[in-house]
């Protein structure tokens, strides 16, 4: 194990971050045209939406691992383990309460309460998982033989 091993680990994860981020900014873009300076800030650092910068970014730190340390290392075994229960949060529990978060701003509208809407926070489908996962293995092997 070299010294900059973990600055590997950490680019792989930020990278995979960065890069799926900029992912739903070019979507959105390229879906409602312009956007201001505020609204696309929002877009950048939204949870949420095509493809998880969630799952991009712990897998893209896991395969670094996995490569540079192999399969069964203590490092790689709990940055897959820290992965699945990430993705598995993302997919299941974050998108459960932002769909009833979207419910409850419903109804709060519906019955004119004197209640400020909830803040949604969003989570991914498996399909936005898949893409990030995607992303995540090949960021986190190019960033493998950078280091």
């Amino acid at each position: 194990m070299n010294d900059i091993s973990g600055l590997g680990g950490l680019f792989a994860f930020v990278i995979g971050w960065f890069v799926a981020q900029a992912g739903k900014l070019i979507g959105d873009l390229i879906k409602n045209g312009r956007m201001s300076g505020r609204e696309i800030f929002d877009c950048f650092f939204r949870s949420g939406g095509m493809p998880s910068g969630h799952t991009a970014s712990f897998t893209g730190l896991t395969v670094f691992f996995m490569c540079q340390f192999g399969l069964f290392a203590p490092i790689s075994v709990l940055s897959l383990c820290m992965t699945i229960i990430v993705v598995y949060d993302a997919v299941n529990v974050r998108y459960a309460v932002g769909e009833q978060g979207k419910m409850l701003n419903v109804m709060i509208m519906d019955r004119n309460y004197k209640k400020k809407k909830v803040k949604v926070v969003e989570g991914h489908t498996v399909p936005q998982a898949i893409v990030g996962g995607i992303l995540g293995i090949c960021i986190g092997l190019a960033m493998s033989f950078c280091f």
